[in-house]
C-alpha cells in the first residue's frame, strides 16, 4: 500500500535554507511547494528543484512530483504542513499573512533570531523563543513546532553529503512533533524530542554558538549530535 504524504509548503523557500530543505523533501517524493512574496520568483526556485533532481537516481519506492512555486498565501492554503524558513525579522509578519490559511495544520517554525550585525552572539527575544512567541500568537488552532535552526543551507543543498547533525524537534503537541521528526528522517536527517516548544530557545541560540565556531575554526557548517543510545522501549 502506497503511504500517502502530505504536501509541504516551505514559505521563503527561495532563501539558502528553505530551497535546501524543500529539495531533500522533493527528492523524498514528497509534494513541495515553494511559498514567497514573488509567485515569480517562487516559480523560478520551484524549476531549480525540478532541475537538481533529473537525472539523479529515485530512491526504491519513491514516485517524485514536481515542485510547485506559488505566493506565501496561496502556498499555505495548498498544504497541510508549512514550514517557515524567512529571517528573523520577517517571521511575525509572513505568519499574520498566512495564518488565516493555517488553521488545523502545522507550522515548522525554523526561524532563528539573528541580530546582524552581532550574529555570533545569542540574542534571544524577550519570552526567550522567537518560536514560542508565534504559538502564543497563533493560538492552539494551529500546532507550531520548532525544528531545523541547527542545519547548515550547504549541506542540505548537497544531495551528496550526508547531514551529520542533529536536529530537536521541540512543540506542546506531541503528535505535531512526531510528523516532523519523520520528515527530519526522510530527509536524511537524525532528529529527537526536544520537549515543549518553550525548549526552542536552545535550538534558536545554539545557532549563534555554531556560527562563531564556524569561523573561529574554519569549520563548513558545525553542528550538533545527541549521544548515548535509546532503550529499547523508546527507540
Amino acid at each position: 500500500m502506497t503511504e500517502t504524504l502530505p504536501a509541504i509548503a516551505v514559505l521563503g523557500g527561495t532563501g539558502s535554507e528553505g530551497w535546501g530543505l524543500a529539495l531533500r523533501w522533493a527528492d523524498a517524493g514528497y509534494s513541495v511547494i515553494i511559498g514567497s512574496r514573488s509567485a515569480e520568483r517562487a516559480q523560478e526556485a520551484a524549476a531549480a528543484i525540478d532541475v537538481e533532481l533529473t537525472g539523479r537516481p529515485v530512491r526504491a519506492g519513491v514516485d517524485r512530483l514536481s515542485a510547485r512555486g506559488m505566493a506565501n498565501t496561496e502556498a499555505a492554503k495548498a498544504c497541510q504542513v508549512a514550514v517557515l524558513t524567512v529571517p528573523f525579522d520577517a517571521q511575525k509578519s509572513t505568519v499574520e499573512e498566512v495564518r488565516g490559511a493555517l488553521k488545523g495544520k502545522i507550522l515548522v517554525d525554523v526561524t532563528v533570531p539573528l541580530v546582524p550585525p552581532k550574529v555570533l552572539r545569542v540574542q534571544l527575544p524577550n519570552g526567550g523563543s522567537a518560536v514560542a512567541a508565534i504559538q502564543d500568537m497563533l493560538g492552539e488552532e494551529i500546532r507550531v513546532v520548532s525544528a531545523f535552526q541547527n542545519i547548515a543551507a550547504a549541506h542540505l543543498k548537497d544531495l551528496d553529503h550526508g547531514i551529520d547533525c542533529d536536529v530537536l524537534v521541540c512543540g506542546d503537541n506531541k503528535a505535531a512533533r512526531e510528523e516532523i521528526i519523520k520528515l527530519a528522517t526522510d530527509a536524511g536527517m537524525r532528529a529527537w524530542h526536544g520537549g515543549p516548544i518553550a525548549n526552542s530557545a536552545v535550538a534558536e541560540a545554539l545557532t549563534s554558538v555554531l556560527l562563531f565556531i564556524n569561523r573561529n575554526y574554519g569549520i563548513d557548517g558545525s553542528g550538533f549530535k545527541i549521544t548515548g543510545t535509546p532503550s529499547k522501549d523508546k527507540a
